[in-house]
């Protein structure tokens, strides 16, 4: 049976692959204000605004950034995608075995970039089939060799950081933002907003009981003030 945390680290990897072009796009973007966070700027935007195309782009690493316009958003970037090399650095280091494989990650040198020129996803790619152990076996032929727990611990660790602080730059961790304005518009109360990874962003009123907004809520003592998503207005 796979080991807990390499689930947990193929997971954070996809979190990685996922949020990686809205990263990008941030890079070249004003850092937003508090309200709305990048759960709900791409709703409140035109459709035709900020048209990202990530096809042709060369990883961070490798391109010059003549006018990044979010500095924080570059240097998380840059951050990641390092980390994630350097991960795979070791790992291939550690179990890869023939030269054969066409999946292999080849190690840069001075004259040539190896596998980072292919970008990060093709790194974080990489990265979770060693951590599954994905034609990984003892057998002396066969294209990796199962990898040690020490390393799964360390690659945990490495995709937990790195996830963790592309969803802090892109404001889609855990928080609960209070919304200036307008006031909950049922009850003039104070609105915050709840958000998460793997969330649809929430609202709830600081009027708690009181309030006469409707609540999807699974107990008829729920209020806005507990924390429920309310209902559109």
């Amino acid at each position: 049976m796979p080991h807990p945390r390499a689930h947990q680290a193929a997971a954070h990897l996809a979190t990685i692959r996922q949020h990686w072009g809205e990263l990008l796009l941030a890079i070249e973007t004003m850092p937003a204000d508090v309200w709305p966070p990048r759960q709900l700027a791409h709703t409140l935007r035109p459709a035709d605004e900020d048209t990202l195309d990530v096809a042709d782009r060369a990883p961070l690493v490798l391109r010059q950034h003549p006018a990044p316009v979010n500095l924080d958003a570059l240097d998380t970037g840059l951050a990641v995608e390092r980390a994630l090399f350097d991960l795979a650095d070791t790992l291939a280091a550690a179990v890869q075995r023939t030269a054969l494989d066409p999946r292999r990650w080849t190690f840069r040198s001075p004259t040539d970039p190896g596998s980072r020129a292919y970008g990060l996803h093709w790194a974080a790619l990489y990265v979770e089939g060693r951590v599954v152990d994905e034609d990984a076996e003892p057998r002396a032929e066969a294209p990796s060799a199962p990898l040690p727990e020490q390393l799964l611990h360390e690659a945990h660790r490495v995709t937990d950081q790195a996830a963790s602080r592309l969803l802090h730059t892109l404001n889609l961790d855990q928080r609960t933002t209070p919304v200036p304005d307008p006031p909950c518009p049922r009850c003039g109360g104070a609105l915050s907003l709840h958000a998460g990874p793997g969330q649809k962003p929430s609202v709830t009123c600081g009027t708690g009981h009181r309030c006469p907004a409707p609540c999807r809520s699974t107990s008829p003592v729920d209020g806005c003030g507990s924390g429920m998503t309310c209902s559109p207005w």
